[in-house]
């Protein structure tokens, strides 16, 4: 920038900063000429336009002898109150219930094992008979013992169904005892 242009600049600044101080002060000095004086408030108060300005006691007596019919309750204890007594009821029949359900699966198998791909993608899980002589290795979707389908295999249970009646039980994989 050349010399002449920062003068110009400069006083363009310096014209914009006069205007402004000069607006300020004569709003300032105006605003203060227009405060309003302070005004009497008994020469504004209107009376309303009551009739009979008396208290009404017999309103006043009917709400004193309101009664709260509600539950009676400290509002400063943390504990619930009791529930409410329950009202007599007539003698009712209870109708019988639904028949019992299936008895619980009980496989004749131990969970004692698993084994997975690189990827844990396919799982494949150890079981071992009732008397401990036979292994018998199934993925998920495999049956064994001809009558038991491997639903799901994880970490620490494998969820097996039976196929005939479509029950299901849960097997928790077990640790061997110790050898000792």
């Amino acid at each position: 920038m050349t010399r002449r242009t920062q003068f110009i600049v400069l006083g363009v600044l310096l014209a914009v900063l006069a205007g402004t101080a000069f607006n300020f002060y004569r709003t300032r000095d105006s605003s203060q000429q227009n405060t309003p004086q302070p005004v009497s408030l008994d020469a504004r108060f209107i009376p309303l336009n009551v009739d009979n300005p008396a208290l009404r006691l017999d309103i006043l007596k009917r709400f004193l002898a309101l009664e709260y019919k509600g539950v009676h309750r400290s509002i400063f204890s943390a504990t619930l109150p009791p529930p409410p007594a329950p009202p007599p009821s007539k003698q009712v029949v209870a109708a019988p219930g639904p028949p019992p359900g299936p008895p619980q699966l009980t496989v004749d198998a131990k969970y004692f094992g698993y084994v997975s791909d690189y990827g844990g993608s396919h799982r494949r899980a150890f079981f071992a008979t009732s008397n401990n002589e036979d292994v018998i290795i199934a993925g998920e979707g495999d049956t064994f013992m001809g009558r038991f389908r491997v639903v799901r295999l994880t970490n620490t249970t494998a969820d097996v169904e039976e196929v005939s009646s479509g029950r299901r039980a849960t097997l928790i994989l077990e640790e061997p005892p110790p050898n000792g």
